[in-house]
């Protein structure tokens, strides 16, 4: 198990916000990420939520932009943010475009050659990064949750939906619903998997919902903008919808006039989704 490199830390709402570097086993590189621990960390374990970010963003997005430290104090949850992608990897073409590889890893394990070697973020997100949080700081990760935005809705998603004892309640903020059907998916996905569509199932949130059996009894919880420029050819939040309706998953989609793709949205709504998580995770 590799060692915490503490590069921050910040008073923060009682609690304290920190950033952290290890080496990776599973991405073969130094990853960075985020941590807020609530002023409750300091006499217990805490139940955990990981976010995951969009498209270019770092394990510093979330911390700095939505405002939810406050939040997971008052709840007493802990806030994970990793990063979005290997840095240094030096892949040909990965710094090409903002929607593919630095930055976007999309929280697959890529299979092509030249990608798998480093572009792991599957395992780092769904095994190391928890085993190592657990063995390193006062969590439990028997409650842990998941949510995220765009590319990280996308990810959160798939990941509670393919990891259902590791994460016991997922929401998300305008989430690619449907990568295999979308510009943003298919890039990514061709470059990461091949060209097998039937492998790109296997990380599509509306194909592993509709074959699920409702695996989170306290329901989903996404928030949509509906100003938001993504939604008519990336995001497809009907999709996942209704593949919700088919597995009998309850799910609280909502649709909110004027509000955009950005982080404005999130803070907006973050609060809502802590208190959700909250109610499983300490519930």
């Amino acid at each position: 198990m590799s060692e915490l490199q503490l590069l921050s830390e910040h008073a923060c709402f009682g609690g304290v916000q920190r950033f952290y570097q290890h080496e990776s086993a599973a991405i073969g590189l130094p990853m960075k990420f985020g941590v807020y621990l609530p002023p409750q960390a300091q006499t217990e374990k805490v139940p955990v939520l990981f976010y995951l970010a969009g498209l270019t963003c770092t394990e510093e997005t979330f911390a700095i932009k939505a405002g939810a430290q406050r939040f997971a104090a008052e709840h007493g949850l802990a806030l994970i943010t990793p990063d979005t992608s290997p840095r240094g990897a030096n892949v040909p073409g990965e710094s090409d475009g903002w929607d593919f590889g630095v930055g976007a890893g999309f929280y697959v394990d890529a299979t092509q050659e030249g990608w798998s070697s480093h572009y792991r973020m599957e395992s780092y997100i769904a095994d190391e990064l928890p085993a190592l949080l657990a063995q390193t700081l006062p969590l439990d990760m028997q409650r842990a949750g998941i949510f995220g935005h765009s590319m990280g809705g996308h990810g959160a998603l798939t990941l509670a939906l393919k990891y259902p004892t590791l994460f016991r309640s997922v929401s998300a903020f305008a989430p690619i619903a449907a990568p295999t059907q979308c510009p943003w998916g298919e890039k990514a996905f061709m470059g990461y998997l091949g060209a097998d569509r039937d492998v790109w199932k296997h990380h599509d949130a509306s194909e592993l919902m509709a074959k699920a059996k409702a695996p989170f009894n306290g329901g989903i919880l996404i928030d949509q903008g509906l100003a938001d420029k993504f939604l008519p050819d990336q995001l497809h939040p009907e999709k996942f919808e209704a593949a919700c309706a088919m597995a009998g998953q309850p799910l609280t989609l909502r649709r909110h006039e004027g509000y955009d793709h950005g982080y404005y949205f999130i803070a907006t709504f973050v609060a809502d989704h802590i208190a959700h998580h909250a109610a499983v995770l300490r519930g």
